[in-house]
Parts: C-alpha cells; structure tokens; sequence
C-alpha cells in the first residue's frame, strides 16, 4: 500500500495519485490520537518506532511523518532489515571506500548516507539478527557511522524511524532483541490499531480504493452493495489495511462482489462449532481440541489469504517457523498452494483425530 500524507498536514487536499491526510488517519480515536502526537513531534528529529500487525499502514505514518517535518524533495530512504545479510549489513547501511575489501573497486555510499537530510526508515527491525542490532545501536545512540575502509566517523544527518509487527518489549525479555537499542528507538513509540479496532473507518477506505483504482482503469467502478459493506466491517482482517486493498483491487478488476464474498466468513462462523450427539458421551479434553484446531487452521488460512499464498511471509505473520506452518498446514488438511476453489474455514471436525 502506497499513499503518502500530504507535505502541510494542516491542510485538506492531495497531491497527484495520494490522499489526503483524513484517508490515512480516519475518524478513529485511536487513529487520532497517533495523529496528534505525531504532529507535536515531527520537528523534534527524535528517532520513531511504529508497532502494529502486519498491513496496519506503519510504512505509510512514516512517509506522512517524513512529510512533516522534512523539505520537499528529502530523500526517503527504506531498509528491509531482514533482507539484508548479516555479513553485508554494515556496508550496506554504512557503505565503504574502495580497497576496503576486496572486489571494492570503488566507493559506495551506504543507506544512512543516502537518506541525509530526510528519513532513514527501517522496516521489520523486530526481525534483525542480534549481531546487526549490535552495529546499529552505534549509529542510533552515538549519532555517527563509519564506512568500510574510512578512519573519519560521519555524522548522521538523517531522522532514524523503525517499524516492527513483532512486540519489541516482548522481544527484549526473552532475548531476541537488544534492550539497550529498543530504549534508543522508542522514545516516540506508538501502536498502530488493527484494521478490526478501526472498523468505523472501512466505508471510506473502500471509497477510496475503488476511486483509486476506478482511475488507474479509467472508468468508474460500481460500489459495493450495503450487505457487502456490513460483512466487510464484522469481518476480522487479519492482513488489515493491505488485505482490504488487495480484495478491493480484485473486486475493481471484475466488478463482482462475488470475488469478495468468498474470501469471508459470514459473521456467524466467529463463533466455533463442534458436532456433539445428543446422546453421546465426549470428553471436555477433546472438545477443547477440536475447537481449538478449528481456531488455529481458519487463523493459519486467513493469514495465508492476507499474504497472497507467500508462505514464509504467512509464517513470519504468525511468529512461526516456515518448518512448523507446513506441518501445521499439512495437519489441517490445506494445500500447499493456493486452491482454484474458495477453502472453507468454517466446520471440519472430520480432519482432526
């Protein structure tokens, strides 16, 4: 999801192909109350942490905070945290001199470097390798970085905002995640809501994709029925702002609601169910089992649905190994790859044991 808040936030109105300001923020009180703090600290040049679930907008807070407080035309600069191996993350994010290693048959600026006079945003910071996290604590808490192969420290002249899925504080106890970094990086932290506590807001998100995508087409897309509207709001988004764009891109393509309609459960299968026989004599024990299987495989389902198929990206979501969601998925009775045939996610006692 690509939309960026307008460069005056105090304003109403939008650049070419990005919404406004109220499209990102919404009528939430708990949307409003990020909005708030984040304009009371967009010129301070404190490092920021945005949290939340996969699909939230965290990317897109910090492009409206970049906005904020950065002149027009300061660079942007996003880094996949995890996407980077350990062994090339310091040239990577520092850069180096040439004949620091070798093949450095010339000098290479780094990412910090790149992102001088804007933003330097580090996206999945939850997911970065101790020993990484160890060379960024430097740069986040002494302010300078170092290329390969220098022997001058540089000044950092960027504002430094990560974003995570995973909870930080969580993290720091059990040992995945530096406690002194976490306090460098989260003196303005804020918890970016689901799309499920900010449910109030999908009308117009919907207005929105379809007029975005009505455009991209060019010609109108047909709104959606108020039943369909309703289903959409009770529904539980586990892939959030991204899952809901991605539904609505789909419907703007073929313009059946139908398309939607299948990947949703009615509202009536939140609450889980289990075959028990009037006369049957069943233990609480397996009860329990089965409802907590049929728990876990719609989860393991609707997170697939939200990362289109990706698996490892699905696992990642989950806070699973790539190794257990395909045993679990085996265990459920799910295909490995994406079925032509909406998969049910409702009643399927008859696969557990």
């Amino acid at each position: 999801m690509e939309y960026v808040a307008i460069s005056d936030p105090g304003q109403h109105g939008m650049l070419p192909n990005l919404p406004p300001e109220e499209v990102i923020f919404g009528s939430s009180e708990l949307m409003g109350e990020i909005r708030r703090n984040m304009k009371r600290a967009a010129s301070t040049g404190m490092p920021v942490l945005f949290q939340g679930e996969t699909g939230t907008g965290k990317e897109v807070l910090a492009r409206f905070l970049h906005h904020c407080w950065c002149r027009t035309g300061s660079p942007f600069v996003k880094v996949n945290c995890p996407a980077i191996p350990v062994a090339l993350f310091e040239s990577e994010l520092f850069g180096y001199k040439r004949g620091a290693f070798p093949g450095a048959f010339e000098s290479r600026l780094g990412q910090v470097e790149l992102a001088r006079g804007g933003t330097l945003f580090l996206d999945q910071i939850g997911d970065m390798d101790l020993n990484a996290q160890a060379k960024l604590l430097q740069l986040v808490q002494d302010g300078h970085y170092r290329r390969l192969g220098s022997q001058r420290d540089e000044p950092i002249q960027a504002r430094v905002v990560c974003a995570t899925n995973k909870p930080l504080a969580q993290a720091v106890k059990s040992g995945t995640f530096r406690e002194d970094l976490y306090y460098c990086i989260s003196g303005l932290s804020w918890d970016v809501p689901s799309l499920r506590q900010r449910s109030g807001d999908i009308p117009m998100l919907v207005d929105y994709f379809l007029e975005k995508y009505g455009r991209e087409y060019g010609r109108a897309v047909r709104p959606i029925s108020n039943a369909l509207l309703d289903r959409l709001q009770k529904y539980r988004w586990p892939g959030n702002i991204r899952q809901l764009e991605t539904m609505l891109h789909t419907y703007a393509v073929f313009e059946s609601e139908q398309v939607i309609a299948s990947k949703l459960e009615d509202r009536d299968d939140d609450c889980l169910s289990v075959n028990v026989a009037a006369d049957a004599s069943v233990g609480l024990k397996k009860i329990t089992q089965q409802a907590a299987g049929q728990l876990e495989r719609r989860v393991i389902l609707e997170t697939l649905e939200a990362n289109a198929w990706h698996r490892r990206l699905a696992a990642r979501s989950l806070g699973i190994s790539y190794r257990a969601l395909l045993y679990k998925m085996k265990k459920a009775g799910l295909p490995l790859k994406r079925s032509q045939e909406p998969l049910s996610v409702g009643n399927f006692d008859s696969q557990l044991h």
